[in-house]
């Protein structure tokens, strides 16, 4: 790796010790990758994926403790994923005791070492960080040093930033020092497409559903999807981002997918076009039946395949305000058909605080909690991470969270008749 003499003046230790610690780890990752150099990081602000304090994790806050001892802080202020608790989500008395003394014991103590770092306020916990209410939305052609995989699908695809698919602690490192490494999704090269996929359904796919079928079958690579812009149009408006978050989401979990081209709708689709296809791109046909295929091979992990849900989350990634109004209107409308008042199963809506904070301001809200939803701003994927949490029979509309923990996938429309009626 070639470095300026800026960089290589950091790695010598110009800077101090600890720079020069966080510089070498950089560039061990960017050789390990073959990059060519270190570039600058020109976003506004970080995001960073370790959010939960979990006792296991001493080692993150001890470095974190060099860190700020060394008076070292973040480049850039900076967003991070959910907090993995809140009060309000139900929990029984021996989930709340291994949650409080065994799981997220130190939990005050990072978000205190988070806030000394250099996060953006005290709401800035939410993977969906590039909403309009948590504030922290990459321009076009930015370079990120971002770790979570849903956010970075998104601010690569629908945004048209710049980021490889990095783990924890690496994206607070490239902030540390405003560099990094010089490979993969970064180039031009890079974000070509190796496969075509074209949509041929006979209606509009379910976004998580769709996602997941193209991240088993591209993995790592980059897809160009045809035929899905009939069915959710060429404009990137809310309804289109909400859709493309979840399908992403699903595509960089059941796969490790950084980036999509969507034709005629993303910005690097829209402005140079099938000349984003790589040479000897491979092709993949999705219609009704190769979807019902891949839901059907979803494994179910209960101890008991037939049990009656005991709790369901909706929210991962977490939901958009537009995605919030949509479900208030769709279970009031469950709710009317079955002739019940309220949910039949514990429901959880999960949504960034930012945008909690502005749902709350609309007459959708009392007439949500009407319904007996609760609506949160928790990662579920920790609340399921909990060993009494993880043998409940959870159900939700999330790829990710199938994926992730024991939760059972539905779709949007299987959900919907499951918590309004109690149907399996």
């Amino acid at each position: 790796m070639i470095l300026t003499n800026e960089q290589q003046a950091i790695l010598d230790g110009a800077k101090g010790e600890t720079l020069a610690k966080v510089m070498k780890t950089l560039v061990m990752y960017g050789d390990a990758f073959e990059a060519e150099k270190l570039v600058s990081i020109t976003s506004e602000y970080n995001h960073l994926v370790t959010s939960f304090g979990l006792k296991v994790m001493s080692p993150v806050y001890d470095l974190m403790q060099q860190i700020l001892d060394a008076g070292v802080t973040s480049g850039q202020k900076f967003s991070v994923d959910p907090r993995p608790m809140d009060k309000n989500v139900p929990a029984n008395f021996l989930q709340n005791l291994v949650f409080q003394k065994f799981m997220y014991t130190k939990q005050d103590f990072y978000e205190k070492q988070l806030k000394e770092l250099g996060l953006m306020n005290e709401d800035a916990f939410s993977c969906t960080c590039y909403m309009d209410q948590v504030g922290n939305q990459p321009k076009k052609g930015d370079i990120l040093s971002w770790a979570e995989s849903s956010a970075v699908v998104y601010a690569n695809s629908v945004l048209g930033a710049r980021c490889n698919r990095n783990s924890g602690i690496i994206d607070i490192m490239g902030s540390l020092v405003g560099y990094v490494p010089y490979f993969g999704l970064l180039t031009d090269e890079g974000r070509k497409a190796t496969w075509v996929v074209k949509v041929q359904t006979t209606k509009k796919p379910e976004a998580q559903l769709l996602g997941s079928a193209i991240g088993m079958k591209v993995m790592e690579d980059v897809p160009y999807v045809a035929g899905l812009d009939q069915w959710i149009g060429t404009e990137l408006n809310e309804s289109a981002c909400s859709y493309l978050k979840d399908f992403g989401a699903a595509t960089a979990s059941n796969g490790a997918v950084g980036l999509y081209h969507i034709a005629n709708l993303t910005p690097e689709a829209v402005e140079l076009g099938e000349s984003l296809i790589a040479e000897g791109a491979k092709e993949y046909i999705i219609d009704d039946a190769e979807l019902e295929r891949v839901q059907n091979n979803y494994p179910v992990v209960w101890k008991k395949k037939d049990a009656s849900p005991k709790l369901c989350f909706l929210g991962c990634p977490h939901l958009s305000l537009q995605q919030l109004k949509d479900w208030t209107d769709n279970i009031e409308a469950g709710l009317k058909k079955s002739g019940e008042k309220k949910v039949v199963i514990p429901t959880v809506l999960t949504a960034a605080p930012g945008v909690l904070k502005e749902f709350y301001k609309t007459e959708y809200a009392p007439r949500l909690k009407a319904t007996g939803v609760i609506t949160s701003y928790i990662c579920p994927l920790m609340y399921m991470n909990n060993p009494l949490c993880k043998t409940m029979p959870v159900i939700t509309s999330s790829n990710k969270l199938r994926t992730y923990t024991s939760a059972r996938y539905y779709r949007d429309e299987e959900i919907l008749a499951i918590i309004t009626k109690g149907g399996k």
